[in-house]
């Protein structure tokens, strides 16, 4: 009776471990969601128990691009067995994934999918892969109207910021916190490292040179992440008519403004690396110049020249063609004598030797031509380019912006939400 028993209860238990894996192979159950994140980091995104009450049963837009990237886990069948694996998969897809109601998608400057030149025209479309419809947010609609959100309760702002004044996505948060707060739509901002929140610096705009590229009195570098500098804007009553924007920052964890941060995806066409990232502020000076950045080579924003520089100073050339980022670059098919930067040590300040000697060397018609308007919305003021021009050294130039980052540093202190 015994063995009988024994005999029953094993065909028993066999049937009913293929009737489970039948079930998990329809189903395809995906176990519990886990955290992954880069240098100990966890973003915001990833923090999904953070923030699905917020947005579950919710009618969502979701502002984001190829930075948005969620850790997450899947599961798919491969000759006929299950297999586990842990992918980046896009913020909107992960989101749809879990049945949040994304209705929209808004694009900022390069687009959805991060291609299009700086300064590019980016159309209104359909995302292929998941039928949205895509609204940019780059051009003459820098806001979004009270049509494009009707319906909408909720937006979800994640992109990856670069911590540089002149970077517009910082400007494009302005605008959606704006549209939020004269619309009554909640917004939430999942917080992303800022590769150069290690230091403070730069000229601190003026009001009169705002612009897009410019709005908000801040050093060209501020310390502060996009979730930081969101509570800023509100605090500061910087939108319109001093509206305040219903705002919940989804932070960071295990993170200090003082690590070192290797962005996982570019968060632009030009900026394809650290290096680049850690020279963009000082370099993208020369955008307002006839001095090239880079752009058209493979080396953007770590190298530099122009046909005015002097071969005999400079020795290293690249030529300019148009590539991935860059349809028409400056200086196209032109020999560029230049610096090769890619091996410079990393900057904890602006660097303005490359800019100042590159104006005493200038070849350029007497120099009348190496600055262009450009410059000033780029410096927030008009006293850099005549200081450069009057002759100063950098450390006279420094001395000049001091008093206003310390008064500036007071005020960020308000807003940190790191050390």
């Amino acid at each position: 009776m015994l063995k009988k028993f024994k005999f029953k209860d094993t065909i028993l238990l066999v049937l009913i471990l293929c009737l489970f894996n039948l079930s998990c192979k329809k189903k395809k159950i995906i176990p519990k969601e886990k955290i992954f994140f880069s240098n100990n980091i966890v973003v915001g995104a990833d923090r999904f128990r953070k923030y699905i009450s917020l947005v579950k049963d919710k009618k969502i837009a979701v502002v984001a691009n190829q930075t948005s990237i969620v850790k997450s886990n899947t599961a798919f069948i491969k000759n006929g067995e299950e297999i586990f694996s842990f992918i980046n998969i896009h913020l909107v897809d992960f989101l749809l994934s879990r049945k949040i109601k994304v209705q929209k998608v808004f694009a900022p400057e390069h687009g959805f999918r991060g291609k299009a030149d700086a300064g590019e025209h980016v159309k209104n479309g359909i995302d292929s892969k998941t039928k949205l419809p895509i609204i940019s947010l780059y051009g003459k609609n820098k806001k979004p109207t009270s049509e494009q959100l009707k319906g909408i309760e909720t937006i979800i702002f994640d992109i990856q910021d670069v911590g540089v004044r002149f970077y517009t996505y910082i400007s494009t948060l302005h605008y959606i916190m704006e549209a939020c707060a004269e619309n009554n739509i909640s917004l939430i901002v999942l917080d992303r490292p800022n590769p150069n929140a290690h230091y403070i610096d730069g000229p601190v705009l003026e009001k009169e040179n705002s612009s897009f590229v410019g709005m908000h009195n801040v050093p060209v570098v501020y310390g502060m992440t996009i979730g930081e500098y969101a509570k800023m804007i509100n605090g500061e009553n910087w939108l319109t008519n001093n509206l305040k924007c219903n705002l919940t920052v989804i932070s960071l964890q295990n993170y200090t403004h003082q690590i070192k941060y290797d962005l996982p995806i570019k968060p632009s066409p030009n900026l394809p690396n650290a290096k680049a990232i850690n020279l963009y502020p000082s370099l993208a000076f020369f955008e307002g110049t006839n001095i090239s950045c880079g752009r058209g080579t493979e080396k953007q924003f770590q190298v530099f020249g122009s046909p005015f520089l002097p071969k005999e100073k400079y020795a290293f050339t690249f030529t300019p063609k148009p590539n991935f980022g860059s349809k028409h670059p400056k200086h196209n098919g032109k020999i560029c004598f230049g610096e090769n930067l890619t091996n410079e040590s990393y900057l904890n300040q602006l660097n303005l030797s490359y800019l100042i000697y590159t104006y005493e060397n200038s070849n350029d018609k007497d120099k009348k031509t190496f600055f262009n308007s450009f410059f000033t919305k780029l410096a927030g003021t008009k006293k850099l380019q005549k200081q450069i021009e009057s002759g100063l050294s950098e450390t006279e130039i420094r001395s000049t912006w001091q008093k206003k980052i310390d008064t500036f540093k007071e005020i960020r202190k308000k807003y940190l939400l790191y050390k």
